[in-house]
């Protein structure tokens, strides 16, 4: 005759006493036990036989009271009810813990870290990456990339378009997107939903860098650049950086051994485009350039690599934004000028007003130029001709600030 197990009741469990001298264990049914250990520690066990090998085994359900009668009652209905599939609870539970485990794994701050540390951004622009990345994470950052929704992504894009950045808005759809690829390829979900995000953002005016394209405006603020009272390292920089119209960011990492004064010739991979071509930029130097950095030499090239190291670290070159401060000391506002500006202003006269064919401008600016037939022209391209349009172009920079004094 089977033997009666009378359930066990919440006041019952209450008035328990631990025995020091050994463990109890108490039968609520179908195979759930109170265990008692012998300091008063109250845990659920589940015994049972594994589908097929019939071999036992047993499993726990948490301590009492944090899991209470009724809770344990409740998984036991549910390990039953896996056992009747032929499913081991035991197992089920791995699986299911995994699962979580994975999932938390997976999520898209994880992914993004991941994807992040793969790259290589150009110092200038890593914060900038790392605090979109702060704002995006702290909206979905926590969600498993496979859960994401386009809704999800929208909703923090439309954060910024509230606050009429709509450009910036453009950028987190656009960082999500590329971050979502990823784990697209690495297969931890099935495509990229910021692909349904098609026309659902404002679009942002174009807006192009200050620049001062007039000569007459040109000219003067050549004149102004000219009695910048600031430090040394920063008036050598000014005054360089609109004779050769290179980006900020390449004019700052300007290091000696690149330079060549004797044959006035720059040579270097522009970090924009490091990982698409690995070609070298070329800037032939003006005699005006030359004699500038042969002075400059006198002052940065025994303590640093850099041209223009940094005012606290030999080790370090000068701030990113030194050539805007310096402009905004001169009195010219962020809508007048800056650093990048110089590029726009040099392209505009030298094709205006200078007559030089756009191509080869374009390919001073370090823009990818082709040929007839569509092939990228090589580095050393037009080298001499370029030699003659960066001493035109710097003689006449000579011209028109003596023209206007």
């Amino acid at each position: 005759m089977p033997k009666i197990v009378i359930p066990l009741t919440d006041t019952k469990i209450k008035t328990l006493k631990a025995d020091p001298a050994k463990v109890q264990k108490l039968a609520d049914g179908h195979g759930l036990f109170l265990i008692i250990s012998k300091t008063g520690e109250k845990t659920w066990r589940f015994d049972y036989s594994r589908p097929y090998s019939k071999k036992r085994n047993s499993l726990s359900f948490g301590s009492y009271p944090t899991v209470t009668l009724a809770e344990a009652r409740s998984r036991r209905e549910d390990a039953r009810t896996l056992l009747a599939q032929n499913i081991d609870p035991y197992s089920e539970k791995v699986r299911i813990e995994n699962e979580i485990l994975s999932a938390n794994k997976n999520i898209f701050s994880e992914i993004a870290a991941e994807w992040f540390a793969k790259q290589d951004f150009a110092e200038s622009t890593v914060k900038g990456q790392q605090r979109l990345l702060e704002v995006i994470n702290q909206h979905i950052g926590k969600m498993p990339v496979h859960e994401i929704k386009p809704m999800d992504v929208l909703k923090v894009c439309q954060l910024y378009e509230k606050e009429g950045k709509l450009e910036t808005a453009k950028k987190v759809k656009v960082k999500c997107g590329q971050i979502l690829r990823y784990a697209v390829s690495i297969g931890l979900c099935e495509r990229d939903p910021t692909q349904d995000l098609r026309g659902a953002l404002k679009t942002p005016r174009a807006k192009h860098m200050a620049a001062l394209v007039e000569p007459k405006d040109f000219a003067l603020l050549l004149q102004d650049i000219d009695h910048y009272e600031g430090s040394a390292i920063t008036r050598y920089a000014l005054r360089i950086a609109p004779l050769v119209f290179v980006r900020p960011g390449e004019l700052r990492h300007a290091k000696w051994q690149d330079i060549d004064l004797e044959k006035g010739l720059w040579c270097y991979t522009p970090p924009k485009t490091k990982l698409k071509t690995g070609v070298q930029h070329i800037v032939p130097l003006s005699t005006q350039v030359i004699h500038l950095l042969s002075e400059l030499s006198q002052i940065t090239r025994h303590k640093s690599e850099y041209v223009f190291p940094a005012t606290t670290s030999n080790l370090k070159p000068m701030s990113e934004n030194t050539i805007n401060q310096a402009l905004r000391r001169l009195g010219y506002t962020s809508e007048q000028a800056c650093g990048h500006g110089f590029r726009a202003s040099a392209r505009t006269i030298l094709e205006e007003v200078l007559d030089f064919p756009i191509e080869l401008i374009e390919q001073q600016l370090a823009h990818q130029v082709k040929d007839m037939h569509g092939r990228a022209y090589n580095r050393t391209k037009h080298l001499e001709k370029r030699k003659v349009m960066m001493q035109t172009w710097a003689d006449y920079c000579d011209e028109l600030k003596s023209s206007s004094q």
